[in-house]
């Protein structure tokens, strides 16, 4: 950062200080914004806010001054167009917002005739797909920033990421629940604020991003924004290989320099690198027998060293929470929104003085009880190494009753069902229905049962809302729903199977 700017940002501050503490109105400073600046960039407004929280102004009195900055700042703030390619991870974000605005569209028109249940739920489903776009923001686009010594997206705009995120939410829940006139009316804020979220990311964020970060840094963001995903777009192309370039800058520092760490502890221990095991608590393990475990361990683990720093997370299929290698280094207070620094801080204080060893939390989700357990990591003298996070869908582990003492699993050999339960034999389905077999995909094969199971049972009437459907398609197995309508999951079956039939014998 040049002098200039330095000077530039000192000075922005000093208005927007001048008007926080109410010595300036939004008119009178941006007339003094205008008699001393023919223009200000995004990146130097975003270093300005920075500027004040060293300055003790609050992260709470900086959001809530958002709009007021925006206005002061409305007849010299340069928003540059942003000309970007196509694999370019700040183009993926325009490009979901673009999707989302023609969503938006679509909304507006439907607000105005007969409310129509099916159309609302089309286009609340794909307005929540937008929580993967704040995902990949707070893994990927804000740890780069921090990098830089910037850290107030992950304060201030977090905030206004998960309002979106719960207005959102609490629309959907009302849809859901055939609540027409609170629905429309969440809907209303919910989509004020995403309007509000998409301009703050086209005037300040993007552009100050790429002021701010570099093509280097951008083209790691590109190779992890895959692993969260993409919002109602399909995924980028791949960036592409700088000339000449024969490794990447991890290749080159981050492998090598592994490797040699890794081969000076095995000599440490008296082991040769060919052997390539190292002595764990209980035995020795080779470096890729540790990964497959991480990797099918049934829960997801993170790890925060004693610099509250993030240092692992398990790569598993079973993870509760998005994640990117973006979060590897990162503080772990930037991990998460503001309203719950205060209780990730009590934690790791708590765990550090050694008045505590555990934590627990436990919420419901999309369908699934997640169960979320922190433990302190203390070494063998008792010293705070840092915290593990442990979290796990723990969904199917709350249904269980009774005992299973026999050992018994479904086999999926030709659709048919073995055994299920160590109380009664499995029944076999003529129509390759077994009990782990998932309602949306036993509605994909047969959509009239969607309309037909609740005759069966009135527990079934969920299955006729789109939202609930869609949020429970995938996850109840034949099993749950059997629990569900208070059968048991062969007599479920047997009634498919016959209903089955009576619809083969209908269509001949």
């Amino acid at each position: 950062m040049n002098g200039s700017t330095n000077q530039n940002t000192g000075r922005l501050a000093d208005i927007l200080e001048a008007h926080i503490a109410g010595n300036l109105s939004v008119e009178e400073a941006r007339q003094k914004v205008q008699q001393e600046f023919t223009e200000v960039t995004a990146d130097e407004l975003a270093l300005a806010e920075q500027e004040l929280t060293k300055r003790g102004v609050k992260d709470s009195v900086v959001y809530d001054s958002m709009e007021s900055f925006l206005l002061i700042f409305q007849d010299v703030l340069k928003a540059p167009d942003l000309h970007l390619a196509d694999w370019h991870p700040i183009r993926t974000y325009q490009r979901e917002n673009e999707a989302v605005e023609e969503l938006l569209k679509k909304a507006e028109g439907l607000s105005r005739s007969r409310f129509v249940l099916n159309q609302w739920a089309e286009v609340i489903e794909g307005l929540l797909q937008y929580e993967i776009h704040l995902s990949r923001k707070q893994n990927q686009l804000y740890p780069a920033f921090e990098q830089q010594g910037f850290d107030r997206p992950s304060k201030i705009m977090w905030t206004l990421d998960d309002a979106v995120r719960s207005a959102l939410r609490t629309a959907a829940t009302l849809l859901r629940d055939g609540q027409e006139e609170e629905f429309l009316s969440q809907y209303d804020r919910a989509a004020a604020l995403l309007k509000e979220l998409i301009e703050k990311e086209s005037i300040v964020l993007f552009p100050a991003a790429m002021e701010m970060i570099r093509t280097k840094e951008f083209l790691a963001i590109r190779r992890g924004d895959d692993e969260i995903g993409y919002c109602l777009i399909d995924p980028p192309p791949q960036a592409p290989m700088p000339s000449g370039t024969a490794k990447t800058d991890e290749e080159e520092t981050g492998e090598d320099g592994f490797m040699k760490d890794l081969q000076q502890l095995l000599q440490k221990h008296g082991m040769g690198a060919a052997a390539g095991e190292m002595d764990v608590r209980q035995g020795k393990l080779t470096l890729e027998q540790i990964n497959l475990i991480f990797r099918h361990l049934p829960i997801d683990l993170s790890y925060v060293d004693e610099n509250e720093l993030v240092r692992f997370y398990s790569d598993t299929k079973h993870r509760v929470f998005p994640r990117s290698p973006g979060v590897i280094g990162r503080n772990v207070k930037n991990c998460h929104p503001r309203e719950s620094v205060h209780t990730v801080e009590e934690i790791i204080k708590a765990f550090r003085e050694g008045r505590e060893d555990e934590a627990e939390f436990w919420l419901e989700m999309g369908g699934k009880f997640i169960y979320i357990y922190y433990t302190a990591v203390r070494d063998d003298k008792g010293a705070f190494k840092g915290v593990l996070e442990m979290m796990q869908d723990a969904t199917h582990i709350r249904s269980l009753e009774g005992s299973q003492r026999l050992l018994t699993w479904d086999s999926k050999d030709h659709g048919q069902a073995k055994a299920h339960t160590g109380s009664e034999a499995s029944y076999e389905s003529s129509h390759g229905f077994t009990p782990e077999t998932t309602i949306g995909d036993a509605i994909k094969r047969y959509p009239a049962l969607r309309s037909w199971l609740p005759t069966l049972s009135p527990q079934y009437k969920k299955l006729t809302n789109p939202l609930a459907f869609k949020a429970m398609a995938h996850i109840a197995t034949l099993d749950m729903v059997a629990q569900r309508g208070g059968f048991t999951v062969n007599e479920l079956i047997r009634e498919l199977d016959q209903w089955a039939d009576s619809q083969a014998e209908e269509e001949t």
